[in-house]
């Protein structure tokens, strides 16, 4: 990745010191490797966007026709299925309850309230208190890529713990903050698994359109 003059003398500035170096450390306070391995981060992070993309989407529209099945298609309005969710233990920690019923007093259909509810809303979804009455029924059918040799629960709760990571994961892209020293290929292992369960012919486009392999063989 060859880098002009200019750009080596400025492109620290625009990143910023502290933000740099950390690259630097990890370049033996080498800029050009670290204006690399920066470059190599930015584009390994967008990759990222398309499995995360199919992710959320694959695994809220499954989580939603599950509801629908069992709430009844005004779901989000269902005092019964609003009290089912989970409460936090402490006052700073996600509300479902309450992103759900901020989001449904404002939205005036189903998929406003789809689209408008944080990810960790459908992460909750997938905590044991919903397997009776949600997950033993409807798990199969919701996400019928899943292997059927993995009990309900115990899909269930893989699913919780992956969209856990993912969600970190997420969050960290999104704050533009290095992911070069995870274990990058068991966070995409996540997001396919996931969105195979969805849909295995979905995790077989993202086969095909994919540009994370490729990416992590050519490392700097």
């Amino acid at each position: 990745m060859p880098f002009s003059s200019d750009e080596i003398r400025h492109l620290p500035d625009v990143i910023s010191a502290p933000r740099f170096a950390t690259y630097l450390r990890v370049c033996g306070n080498r800029p050009v490797p670290a204006l690399a391995l920066y470059q190599w981060n930015l584009e390994i992070s967008a990759a990222f966007i398309v499995p995360l993309q199919i992710c959320e989407i694959g695994v809220r529209n499954g989580v939603a026709h599950a509801l629908e099945a069992v709430h009844g298609p005004d779901w989000p309005w269902s005092t019964g299925f609003t009290r089912s969710l989970p409460q936090p233990k402490a006052s700073w920690q996600y509300d479902p309850q309450d992103d759900l019923r901020k989001v449904s007093g404002r939205a005036t259909t189903v998929g406003r309230v789809v689209v408008e509810l944080k990810f960790a809303f459908w992460e909750k979804i997938f905590t044991r208190g919903q397997d009776a009455r949600l997950w033993l029924p409807r798990f199969r059918t919701a996400f019928p890529g899943a292997s059927t040799a993995i009990p309900i629960p115990r899909a269930r709760e893989r699913a919780f713990a992956n969209l856990q990571a993912i969600r970190k994961f997420r969050n960290r892209i999104a704050h533009h903050e290095p992911v070069f020293a995870r274990n990058l290929p068991a966070d995409y292992s996540r997001l396919r698994q996931l969105i195979a369960w969805r849909n295995p012919a979905a995790a077989t486009w993202l086969d095909r359109i994919e540009r994370i392999t490729a990416l992590l063989r050519d490392r700097p």
